[in-house]
């Protein structure tokens, strides 16, 4: 999945005899799929509007997320530390610092 600069492989457009796209892509859809169930589940299904499953030149599945709000994605990050908190048993806020996102939700001076 990742190319030789250590990022994602570019999305396949043309398809290329005997790579394994729909494998990939069945992958991502599942991925894809369960992300948007949590999704709904906590009422921010409209904050993902370009959630959808993809894939690679390689073959390898995508889970694109879309253009996202500022604020979504600092949902996404916050949703993301306090499950990471819960699952360590860590206190929430020292999680938030050493991932830096405490105090980013403030206003600029």
């Amino acid at each position: 999945m990742i190319d030789r600069r250590g990022v994602v492989a570019k999305r396949a457009e043309d398809i290329m005899p005997g790579v394994p796209y729909v494998r990939g892509w069945a992958q991502a859809r599942r991925s894809a799929g369960a992300l948007a169930a949590q999704l709904t589940a906590l009422g921010l299904e409209p904050d993902f509007p370009g959630l959808a499953a993809d894939v690679n030149v390689s073959g390898d599945g995508l889970v694109r997320l879309g253009t996202l709000r500022p604020e979504a994605a600092r949902m996404l990050a916050e949703l993301i530390v306090s499950g990471l908190a819960a699952e360590t048993g860590s206190n929430l806020d020292a999680v938030m610092v050493e991932a830096g996102a405490a105090g980013r939700n403030e206003p600029a001076a």
